[in-house]
């Protein structure tokens, strides 16, 4: 089982946000559902929270769950002092700003939830996990990433009604930190959202405990499973070279007006070739000494796996894929 708590605070009786709902409806709405529209997290959103005792509940309550894994999201206001740091509900006043990180970090640390994914996008939300003054270490159980809008001392940017962060997390969800395999990762995730921001002056923040894979969301994969499969079968070794010759190229036929070269498309070949050139499309595959897999055919040359298409035979080979 899969379960999300996605919140979303605008309205702030000072300094009220135009898209934090906007972020939270958004968010909700992708993990939902796979790129293939089958069900992902079971997600409850929470837009109107007034007080700090009504979220800290609705958090408690849900690292309280039992589930394979849980996503935590929160878009709003942070607030960070010499206390430490806090996301602010609507009825913050001095040193009472609202829920603390700290506690935040311990309901999960100590929840039953295997893998736990805490998302804060707000002011300085990459205090989250960040030791006190006297402390060397801030514990991270096994089973927790945190992914952040900002370092702890950075402000956390809207712009046309979204969040910087949030808006590239939701292109991020939609494929565009997906895998070869279509998988979306936390990892992945940050690695997207830190390319995205480039000059921006908040940079995310990604910590993580973690022993196995985790997912938040998959996509329908540019190359399929089967194709991916064949890695094996055109590479015997990773290191091998894939021998081509005209015979792959499809338009070298009779019936295409070119100058046609021996020998000519054979449909087996041409398959062959068709697959090797999503491959290629994926970066697993290259043309040896040519620009173009349309040039290594024509010539009659060789087409070898990149170091990733590498990773990925590993993978078909030991069943993985």
């Amino acid at each position: 089982m899969k379960k999300a708590l996605v919140i979303g605070i605008d309205q702030y009786p000072t300094h009220p946000l135009k898209g934090a709902v906007n972020d939270a409806q958004s968010i909700s709405k992708l993990l939902k559902v796979n790129g293939n529209d089958s069900t992902n997290f079971e997600v409850r959103t929470i837009c109107d929270v007034q007080t700090k005792t009504e979220l800290m509940t609705e958090i408690a309550d849900f690292f309280n769950l039992n589930a394979d894994m849980g996503v935590l999201y929160f878009a709003g206001h942070g607030y960070v002092n010499e206390l430490g740091g806090f996301i602010v509900t609507p009825d913050h006043s001095r040193y009472d700003e609202g829920v603390a990180m700290d506690n935040i970090l311990n309901l999960a640390n100590n929840s039953q939830i295997r893998n736990k994914v805490i998302i804060l996008d707000c002011c300085k939300s990459g205090s989250f996990a960040v030791p006190a003054q006297n402390a060397t270490v801030t514990s991270i159980s096994t089973g927790i990433s945190i992914l952040t809008s900002s370092r702890e001392d950075e402000p956390s940017k809207e712009i046309n009604g979204h969040g910087v962060f949030t808006n590239l997390l939701i292109e991020g969800l939609k494929g565009g930190a997906a895998d070869i395999r279509g998988h979306i990762s936390p990892g992945g995730l940050y690695a997207y959202i830190d390319q995205g921001l480039g000059a921006h002056e908040q940079r995310p923040v990604f910590k993580t405990n973690v022993t196995e894979f985790v997912e938040l969301r998959s996509i329908v994969p540019q190359v399929s499973f089967s194709t991916l499969r064949k890695l094996t079968e055109y590479f015997r070794e990773p290191s091998d070279n894939f021998q081509l010759d005209p015979s792959y190229e499809e338009t070298n036929s009779k019936e295409v007006p070119h100058d046609v070269i021996e020998p000519l498309a054979k449909e087996e070949n041409v398959s062959a070739f068709k697959d090797l050139q999503k491959l290629e499309g994926v970066g697993l595959v290259i043309p040896v000494d040519e620009e173009h897999m349309y040039f290594a055919a024509m010539k009659s040359k060789t087409c070898k796996l990149t170091a990733l298409g590498h990773h990925y035979w590993r993978l078909v080979r030991d069943g993985r894929i």
